[in-house]
């Protein structure tokens, strides 16, 4: 370890029964997802969209965390930096988990049928960019740039663990503003991509930042729940006090307000200029059962949370901390599950073992991969010169 820091750290292995439970969810999922295409494989589609956006906002999220902190040169958030780079190993899985999608794109997107686009004026016109071919380019492209963006800057980060070279912290500086504007870019995209163009006759100039809350929260909510775990447990760096958990429940709570004045900034516009091409989309979600989701959309992923974190004690104990991360994970699902079932159900919601088993199936990846990724590495970036400072940090 460097001299010039004077940090309490032991590299500890995480309990077998992780890696134990991570492996019985995702041979669970994976037998349930298979099982489930086989039976219904376009409904298995949709749901296999829910889980890659999922997946896509907690590694694509915290690659973000990430590239923030090197940019804005933050402290406090170091000695748990190791955490969101873990999770955003995620966007190794994602072409895996797209797979399966490219099989049943007739399934799901109604304008890859030429016949369809050619009868339909608005289809026509949007052709050009909703087309097969451009559509699985730009699929390829974003998920490559990730990656490649992933690659190098934990690579940087896991060698200055061994060399404490800080000049690593300026190469990944200079990453990270590269690859800010390319994640503001291609996340928008993904959400029109998977998510909006399932109902191509829809259109929210909105949608890309409503898309971006939801997904920051997420990786927010993830790296809070292992951080908290964690440092309860013992594995993280000794003096990680209160402070550190304020800042993450913080900014939970400030995405959760985010992502509420998004989505009603949108909702409220549309309701305004009442716009048949635009007020279809919500009257929508307001027929059937779908009434009852929709309502159940405003508790579930604003007023619970938002009262759950509002006040400050709150945002410093580790028990609500945990509780309202998980709480804030099964939202985003929630949430995803809103924006695309109701384009395969128009009648009402679907709930069965099939809708079980792509979460299943996602837990287990995000666990099996911090499992194997905390056997290689430190869960601490022993090497950043920012560490004793993180490590001191105090509001």
């Amino acid at each position: 370890m460097s001299a010039t820091q004077n940090v309490d750290y032991q590299k500890k292995e995480l309990p077998k029964k992780f890696q134990t439970v991570g492996t019985v969810l995702f041979v669970i999922g994976l037998i349930g997802v298979i099982a489930a295409y086989l039976t219904d494989g376009s409904r298995s589609a949709f749901n296999n969209i829910i889980m890659l956006m999922f997946l896509t906002s907690i590694g694509l999220g915290s690659l973000f965390l990430v590239s923030v902190e090197f940019v804005a040169g933050a402290v406090w958030s170091t000695p748990f930096r190791r955490i969101p780079e873990f999770l955003s190993s995620i966007l190794l899985v994602l072409p895996i988990v797209v797979v399966p999608l490219l099989f049943k794109l007739g399934d799901i997107f109604h304008w890859m049928h030429p016949e369809v686009v050619e009868a339909d004026k608005i289809l026509t016109g949007k052709a050009p960019y909703l087309n097969v071919d451009f559509f699985i380019i730009r699929v390829i492209v974003f998920i490559l740039l990730w990656i490649i963006f992933y690659y190098f800057i934990t690579k940087n980060s896991k060698k200055q663990d061994t060399t404490f070279d800080q000049s690593l912290t300026k190469r990944n500086i200079k990453l990270s503003a590269a690859f800010i504007p390319v994640f503001g870019i291609t996340i928008s995209f993904t959400a029109f991509d998977w998510l909006m163009s399932l109902e191509p006759h829809w259109f929210s100039t909105i949608f890309g930042v409503y898309y971006f809350s939801g997904s920051i929260l997420a990786a927010f909510a993830a790296v809070t729940l292992i951080v908290v775990w964690l440092n309860e447990n013992g594995y993280l760096v000794k003096g990680l006090t209160k402070d550190h958990y304020y800042s993450l429940g913080a900014f939970m709570f400030a995405f959760t307000n985010f992502w509420a004045y998004i989505a009603f900034s949108q909702f409220l516009l549309i309701w305004y200029a009442n716009l048949p091409e635009e007020t279809f989309w919500f009257l929508q979600r307001w027929e059937g059962s779908w009434i009852y989701f929709s309502i159940g959309l405003i508790f579930v992923r604003f007023v619970i949370p938002y009262v759950g974190l509002i006040s400050q004690p709150s945002k410093m104990d580790p028990k609500r901390l945990i509780i309202m991360s998980v709480w804030l994970l099964f939202a985003h699902w929630y949430d995803l599950y809103w924006l695309a079932m109701p384009n395969y159900s128009k009648e009402g919601v679907l709930f069965s073992w099939i809708e079980l088993t792509f979460p299943l199936m996602a837990v287990g990846i995000v666990i099996l991969l911090l499992v194997q990724l905390s056997k290689k590495n430190n869960l601490v970036p022993i090497g950043d010169p920012k560490l004793k400072r993180g490590i001191d940090f105090r509001l």
